[in-house]
């Protein structure tokens, strides 16, 4: 769980990265960077390409873990204020929990339950202002991102990779990718002329650390922990970029912050120490007939 625990803290990092080192108003620019070049490099290291029924899986999953909640997450970002888009993408352990019952067999818990609510409580106190404004695009665009992110979790559990932890995360990397750059050649145009250091070094943060690492650690946790519990270590994401605005940013960081980070803390413990034993077995392509 400490290894996987680290991708969303590093992916609490893009904010500061963005603000700091990438050119302004480029989101969808810098999606296509961290997802694509990122795949490539492990799709052409692993040598291992999608067989079968797993090149139109990896499609599926990459459109479902990349391409599509990374635009969805970019409409969410300009049409709402960060701490509203957060918030109701705190919602995804619950739905997590939910699809697991329906597609998994998991049995979902009133304890399971009262740490996803915990959680969306504690992230709107960490993130979320009074003024806040809604819209409605914005907000079905939040939700959608929790839905398509929260599906792509709980069926890479249920569709059990043969391939190499490495491989398939350079399948799924490369075909969101691939789905984003021309959604990003649209809506953006071409990419800048001309780039600073400080613009390349932040890109190579992204595709690297940001997306080749985490990538790699958060799958390999799919495969080794119920999706409920990793889809809550997501709610680190925010912990660590608020955490982050204060320290390197000078941000302010209210009492009501420090209580909110503390109430996701507590929904993580919660979430993650429910007893093994109580758990049903997964169920994967391997013991569901007809899948």
């Amino acid at each position: 769980m400490s290894t996987t625990a680290l991708a969303p803290v590093i992916w609490g990092t893009t904010y500061l990265v963005t603000t700091e080192l990438l050119p302004p108003g480029r989101p969808l620019l810098a999606a296509v960077i961290r997802a694509l070049p990122a795949g490539l490099v492990l799709v052409a290291l692993t040598r291992r390409p999608p067989q079968g029924v797993w090149w139109w899986r990896a499609m599926v999953l990459g459109a479902l873990n990349i391409g599509v909640f990374f635009a969805l997450l970019f409409i969410a970002a300009y049409r709402l204020p960060g701490g509203v888009a957060a918030t109701i993408g705190a919602v995804q352990p619950l739905l997590a929990a939910g699809l697991s019952a329906g597609l998994l067999g998991e049995r979902l818990s009133p304890r399971t339950a009262a740490a996803g609510v915990l959680g969306v409580a504690g992230v709107s106190l960490l993130v979320l202002r009074a003024d806040a404004r809604l819209d409605g695009l914005g907000v079905a665009a939040a939700f959608g991102g929790a839905v398509v992110m929260a599906t792509g979790v709980v069926l890479s559990k249920r569709w059990t990779s043969p391939a190499p932890l490495l491989a398939s995360t350079g399948w799924q990397l490369t075909a969101g990718g691939l789905l984003l750059l021309p959604v990003a050649l649209f809506v953006e145009g071409p990419p800048p002329a001309t780039l600073t250091t400080a613009n390349l070094a932040g890109y190579g943060y992204l595709a690297g650390i940001g997306s080749a690492v985490a990538y790699a650690l958060w799958f390999r946790g799919i495969r080794a922990l119920p999706p409920t519990n990793v889809t809550f270590l997501g709610l680190l994401s925010p912990v660590v970029a608020t955490a982050l605005g204060w320290l390197a940013l000078g941000q302010e960081l209210s009492p009501v912050q420090i209580l909110g980070g503390l109430v996701v803390l507590a929904a993580l413990v919660a979430a993650q120490t429910t007893s093994p034993a109580r758990r049903p077995a997964v169920l994967t392509d391997r013991s569901i007939q007809g899948n």
